[in-house]
């Protein structure tokens, strides 16, 4: 290639490269106006199904008679409670431990046994029934009944229920906000559901008490009360 032939082609780039970079830079986008709203819902349901907790204690001078003597009142306990028809699967074990007892004689420490305590969860179907339950066990070999806690056997529909009410509220929360600031709410970008779930409105808990006492109150009136299902949500949308 000539002089000529490479000043041209330099002059050529050289006038690309002004060109370059006398280009505006690209305008900056303007984010889209967005209203943010939550919506909460709160739906009501009389439960239809019951969870006891109930146990097995026993007292004995080894670990393992009171295993024994435990292993033998927690058969006894589940004999009785499928005799009422109670499905495997709505009787299940959710603890047990063997621990030393012990007191102090003297400034030394005495052993008085070890104790054997076999915690049983009962799915109860009919409300009617528990007091018939609790009976029944107490009346096998349990010592204790630690609670009963209600529940609903379609969980999930009153849940779905209660977001769907939560997203109309946020929506009608969202276009109040656009109304007031003279604007047109646009169509919806996201929906975040906030952890919710259901809450017992509170009562009283039935608490432990000794076997006597408890077979005295068989007949024990139970009333179940309300569930309150709860949602939140979070409604994200654009403004036209």
């Amino acid at each position: 290639m000539t002089s000529t032939g490479l000043v041209a082609g330099a002059m050529v780039l050289c006038a690309a490269t002004v060109f370059a970079q006398s280009s505006p830079p690209p305008a900056p986008s303007v984010p889209q106006p967005m209203i943010v709203s939550s919506g909460d819902a709160t739906v009501r349901v009389t439960p239809d199904r019951a969870f006891v907790t109930l146990a097995t204690e026993v007292l004995a001078p080894t670990p393992s008679e009171a295993q024994q003597k435990n292993a033998a009142a927690a058969t006894s306990v589940r004999g009785r409670l499928k005799a009422l028809r109670l499905p495997d699967d709505a009787i299940k074990t959710v603890s047990y431990s063997l621990s030393e007892e012990y007191e102090f004689t003297n400034n030394k420490r005495v052993s008085r046994g070890f104790r054997a305590v076999n915690q049983i969860e009962i799915r109860v179907d009919e409300i009617a029934r528990i007091g018939e339950v609790v009976d029944a066990s107490v009346q096998a070999g349990a010592a204790t009944v630690s609670n009963i806690r209600f529940d609903v056997k379609e969980r999930a529909a009153a849940e779905r229920q209660a977001l769907k009410d939560a997203v109309a509220d946020a929506r009608a929360r969202a276009e109040a906000m656009a109304a007031g600031a003279g604007v047109t709410l646009g169509p919806i970008v996201r929906i975040d559901e906030e952890s919710g779930g259901g809450y017992p409105i509170p009562r009283p808990q039935a608490m432990a008490a000794p076997r006597m006492a408890m077979a005295e109150a068989a007949d024990m009136p139970v009333s179940a009360g309300e569930i309150e299902i709860r949602a939140h949500v979070t409604l994200t949308a654009a403004i036209k």
